[in-house]
């Protein structure tokens, strides 16, 4: 089955976008180069294609406690226009996905799910929703862009009548871009300030180039799935399929601050509580290399000699020049300073945890 296409496709290809499949879609891994579109989000912006993220809106009397009833975190301490970050879990308290939902009224929330989850993800809403509100896919009805960096608000300013330094992080306003009616949300996955666009399909392609036109004098450059990948684990922010799993759970991940327990219910919540009351048998901890070398997603972490753990996500971090990664390891090795070995093409290499997020910006 071929890939699918964002309606960014052609702009991609004109901008000299080299496209690759990820999660059955066709994007950009990178334009001028992955390093320098990295260093571009975090000194000036960069500009990304979204597109491919799925969108599922709950809708009708009841939308706000059906939903709630499914995410970790609680839509009832949130307000109308501000959004969370949350899991989706099993009954065993593995993450089915992680998301964003954005509460619009007690009514109307949307759920932003990663791509390669979007199918699933609404199946299994569909499935453990109660009745009552409407459940609806409404993927196809969006695209989104995101514009990340420090410059970011400045330079989506120019396109906008309304002021977008009112809107906070984690909220979102409908309003319009270049004319264009969008929701902009003060979110993203980079580390950086910046908006997360949500726009009419047929508005996308003239909204990128705009935004290009208007950030360019500002250093903005369009941005691929390289510069995503390595901006987001300087961060710490998980990825879905590396980091987090339906076999991992939010407090093995680090994510126990977006489980609320105090919530009545939710899927997942009696797993745990068995398991914060026993203690996680593994959790997730950020390390670099005390010898050379760059660790990589599924490398073996050795603890005297034996396998104790496995890399997540790994990489040579472009703003510290120095090789970063995750690992679920025993807790015995999760304190900062604790050592153990990744085995990099058969031959151990010396790592240390450090304290995470790797980068934090000013």
């Amino acid at each position: 089955m071929a890939p699918r296409r964002t309606p960014l496709y052609d702009s991609h290809v004109r901008h000299g976008g080299k496209l690759v499949e990820f999660a059955g879609w066709e994007l950009p891994v990178q334009y001028e180069g992955v390093i320098a579109e990295h260093k571009a989000v975090r000194e000036a912006a960069g500009l990304f294609d979204v597109s491919h993220m799925g969108e599922v809106v709950f809708e009708g009397p009841g939308a706000l406690e059906t939903c709630n009833e499914l995410v970790t975190n609680d839509l009832n301490k949130a307000a109308d226009g501000q959004a969370i970050y949350a899991g989706l879990l099993n009954e065993a308290g593995g993450f089915v996905d992680d998301v964003i939902c954005y509460r619009f009224s007690p009514e109307k929330i949307l759920v932003c799910v990663n791509a390669s989850n979007a199918d699933k993800d609404f199946a299994w809403m569909k499935a453990h929703a109660k009745p009552g509100p409407v459940v609806r896919d409404d993927s196809k009805d969006w695209a989104q862009l995101a514009i990340q960096g420090p410059k970011a608000v400045g330079i989506l300013q120019k396109l906008a009548k309304t002021d977008l330094s009112s809107i906070a992080f984690f909220h979102f306003a409908e309003v319009e871009i270049d004319g264009k009616p969008v929701i902009a949300a003060r979110t993203g996955y980079t580390g950086e300030d910046g908006f997360e666009i949500f726009c009419r399909p047929a508005d996308a392609e003239a909204l990128w180039e705009a935004i290009l036109a208007a950030g360019k004098p500002d250093g903005l450059v369009p941005c691929g799935l390289g510069a995503r990948d390595s901006l987001r684990l300087e961060a710490k922010l998980a990825l879905y399929g590396n980091d987090i799993d339906d076999e991992h759970t939010p407090l093995e991940a680090g994510l126990g601050w977006i489980v609320k327990f105090d919530k009545p219910s939710f899927t997942g919540k009696a797993a745990l509580e068995k398991q914060k009351a026993e203690g996680p048998r593994r959790k997730l901890v950020g390390f670099t290399l005390t010898e050379r070398g760059i660790p990589r997603h599924g490398y073996p972490v050795l603890a005297d000699g034996a396998q104790v753990g496995v890399v997540t996500s790994g990489t040579m971090s472009p703003t510290l020049g120095i090789p970063i990664g995750l690992a679920y390891v025993p807790p015995e090795l999760t304190s900062e300073g604790s050592t153990f070995a990744v085995e990099i093409r058969g031959k151990p290499v010396a790592a240390k945890v450090v304290k995470t997020p790797f980068y934090k910006r000013k």
